[in-house]
């Protein structure tokens, strides 16, 4: 990669207050990995304040980046009306929850998200630890176990949103309608929010300009949540085009284009999948190890331990969508499910 490029992929993540359209404007915030080292945040003029479009992670540092983008805008925390969360993950939700308790601000959510809400606020984390046992990755368990001991932030950043958005619903502000659209897939409640009029789609991490989000990844896993996400990007796909407001990276001019290269990505992915799958790779795990990740084609065993999770599930994602497709067959034996 040429240090353009790199410079390129990177612009986007500078602080500050960036016009979009007219009344929108992005506000990219920190994140603590270096995976995504950023989210974007859409301020939409609404009245006298404003509504924000997610609200980042809950980290002194975001708090102090959006304090300074919103003064740059004339505005305070006191003027944001509400928090339109995509889902649940704590990069999108966590900051709103932390502010509301001091400013009282309204937070909606997509009414699916209310299992992995639950499983949050309960600690129940154990579906994921089973899940990984049916992938044949118990070896990561107890890792796993040991990387959360003692990380409160998982109950303590979290809270019940003031309203849970039921489907497909308009969502009026002073100066435009939004319509929420349920898109299953990255979580089981994600909601993608529509402008029609300026053309414009507030993407969360449904449509990613750089990147395919992470298939399933949440405390209670929807059946077969690729599928999920396939139909949820034909449904996009079926909208006119708009220019795509994304949460991770910058604004680009078409989301059907980069809806396009998503399906034709995860068939790709799906003919790499099948073709893995043989005497020595039968569990999700061993497929896993046998195929490449990222665009710099790592191999499994490099990862680390929550990029290892992430890789696995997302293989069993795929693998599943094989036997539904019939280009493979399960059984499940001994708790580990094998596919062939």
């Amino acid at each position: 990669m040429t240090t353009d490029v790199a410079d390129a992929r990177t612009a986007w993540m500078e602080p500050g207050a960036f016009e979009v359209a007219p009344g929108v404007h992005r506000i990219p915030l920190p994140l603590p990995n270096d995976g995504l080292r950023a989210v974007n945040v859409y301020a939409v003029r609404d009245g006298d304040g404003l509504v924000l479009i997610d609200s980042g992670w809950a980290l002194a540092e975001a708090r102090q980046q959006l304090e300074r983008a919103l003064d740059q805008l004339g505005h305070g925390f006191e003027d944001v009306h509400r928090f339109l969360v995509t889902h649940l993950h704590r990069d999108h939700y966590t900051l709103g929850v932390t502010l509301r308790r001091t400013f009282g601000t309204r937070i909606s959510l997509g009414a699916g998200e209310q299992p992995s809400m639950a499983a949050i606020l309960a600690g129940r984390v154990e579906g994921q630890y089973r899940d990984l046992v049916r992938w044949g990755a118990g070896e990561l368990v107890e890792p796993l176990r040991q990387a959360r001991s003692g990380d409160r932030e998982g109950v303590d950043g979290y809270e019940p949103p003031d309203d849970w958005i039921p489907g497909a619903v308009d969502v009026p502000l002073a100066e435009r309608i939004l319509r929420a659209v349920p898109t299953p897939g990255h979580t089981n409640g994600h909601l993608v929010f529509l402008d029609p009029e300026a053309e414009l789609l507030f993407a969360g991490d449904h449509v990613l300009p750089h990147i395919t989000p992470s298939i399933g990844f949440e405390l209670a896993r929807a059946g077969s949540p690729l599928s999920d996400y396939l139909e949820s990007l034909r449904l996009v796909r079926s909208y006119p085009d708009m220019r795509l407001l994304p949460a991770h990276g910058p604004v680009t001019a078409s989301a059907h284009a980069r809806v396009d290269e998503l399906l034709a990505h995860h068939e790709r992915r799906l003919d790499l999948t099948c073709a893995a799958v043989g005497e020595t790779a039968s569990t999700a795990l061993e497929v896993a190890g046998r195929i490449g990740w990222t665009r710099h084609n790592r191999k499994l065993a490099d990862m680390d331990l929550f990029n290892k999770f992430l890789a696995v599930g997302e293989t069993a994602a795929h693998l599943d969508v094989l036997v539904r497709l019939g280009r493979l067959r399960s059984s499940t034996v001994d708790g580990v499910v094998r596919y062939a």
